[in-house]
């Protein structure tokens, strides 16, 4: 299964060994889960994680960054995006181009109408919501 992680998600697994986000990052193997982002998000969570401390740093350093599968940011799409939120569209697009079956968020503030919803077939959730339907659907 493909999970596609927004900067959010990245951020929040670094920052903390205890949530949601942590866990799909140390599971994804175990699991068969392919974690994909964007470029743009690996730069937006560089330019960020000065914020969370050194065990952040490192834990991005020396794990996450290994872990993830990071495609060239998409900056077109042949479907029709409406999005307010600028500095989202390019991981809606590169999300798109990627087809995931989930793109994981945290970023309530711009996503909040998307939530729990699809984009173009792509379920939009955060990591607890997503991690509850699977466990809810006996896929965990």
């Amino acid at each position: 299964m493909d999970l596609f992680l927004d900067t959010s998600v990245l951020l929040s697994a670094c920052a903390s060994a205890k949530g949601a986000s942590r866990f799909i990052i140390e599971e994804a193997k175990a699991q068969g889960w392919q974690l994909i982002s964007a470029h743009y998000c690996r730069e937006e969570t560089r330019r960020n994680l000065h914020k969370m401390g050194e065990a952040a740093e490192d834990f991005f350093n020396r794990h996450l960054d290994r872990r993830m599968d990071w495609r060239v940011d998409a900056l077109t799409s042949a479907d029709i995006i409406v999005f307010d939120k600028a500095k989202d569209r390019p991981v809606l697009i590169s999300a798109l181009s990627v087809k995931p079956s989930v793109l994981l968020t945290l970023d309530r503030a711009d996503f909040h109408e998307r939530l729990g919803t699809q984009f173009y077939g792509i379920d939009i959730r955060t990591p607890g919501e997503w991690l509850m339907e699977m466990r809810d659907a006996d896929k965990l």
